[in-house]
């Protein structure tokens, strides 16, 4: 028997795999660990501003922090999707009121990624 810990779409689990002498596929029993717990959100308070997730994925990098002045294009969040970053940027001037996700974070199209005044 042979022991593997895999990570499959941000959940892990422990693996037993069973050498079997036979053609026969090996036995493979799985249980699922628990999520490490996410990193702590930085907010100050919600904006009336949303910026949003345009696709599916996962957070890459954070480009803003909170009290930050950012113009209308500017990157606030690194999202990475199908093997690409992709840029989640401001939709007007403002100021980051909050960041609503942490590096890691698996996220929706639509989901409210941070806030601006």
């Amino acid at each position: 028997m042979k022991n593997y810990t895999i990570t499959v779409n941000g959940n892990t689990y422990d693996v037993t795999v069973e050498e079997g002498g036979t053609s026969a596929a090996p036995a493979v029993k799985s249980a699922p660990k628990a999520a490490p717990a996410p990193a702590p959100k930085a907010s100050v308070g919600g904006g009336a501003i949303k910026v949003e997730a345009g696709a599916a994925g996962k957070i890459f990098k954070i480009e803003a922090s909170v009290g930050q002045a950012v113009k209308k294009g500017d990157a606030v969040i690194i999202l990475e999707a199908m093997k690409m970053e992709i840029p989640v940027v401001a939709p007007s001037d403002g100021t980051v009121a909050s960041i609503d996700v942490a590096v890691g974070d698996a996220v929706e199209a639509g989901a409210v990624l941070a806030t601006l005044n």
